[in-house]
């Protein structure tokens, strides 16, 4: 399967983005769907997940500012992101996977296989 994000950008601090992973190759029993992201010099950190139950999972830096959601196919998997802070500022990542997941397990890179290249956001104050 193939992921491509889009929808990144410069922004400053205040304002919204909406990311987009478009998803192509896969199959319906895909079962795990994340955001990552990674700023730059740290490491790759989960942001939101949805589970195998359609559960979705937030780090705590992020809830109440993002919301992930799919569209009703799950061929394309969105984070809205909204109050946006310069500690946001990184390249996002989508990942998936067939392998059943929830959380915190959902937020986990270990648990995704395929994995896009990525969207840079950057927020300034």
């Amino acid at each position: 399967g193939q992921l491509v994000e889009s929808g990144g950008g410069s922004v400053q601090a205040g304002g919204s983005l909406r990311l987009s992973c478009e998803a192509s190759g896969f199959t319906s029993s895909i079962s795990c769907m994340a955001w990552f992201r990674q700023p730059p010099g740290k490491a790759r950190e989960g942001v939101a997940g949805i589970g195998t139950d359609g559960s979705t999972s937030y780090a705590d830096s992020v809830k109440g500012r993002f919301t992930i959601s799919k569209d009703s196919a799950g061929n394309t998997l969105y984070l809205e992101m909204t109050d946006l802070k310069p500690e946001d500022t990184g390249m996002y990542y989508c990942a998936r996977d067939y392998n059943p997941c929830s959380s915190p397990w959902v937020l986990r890179a270990s648990s995704y296989k395929y994995w896009g290249q990525g969207t840079q956001v950057t927020v300034s104050s």
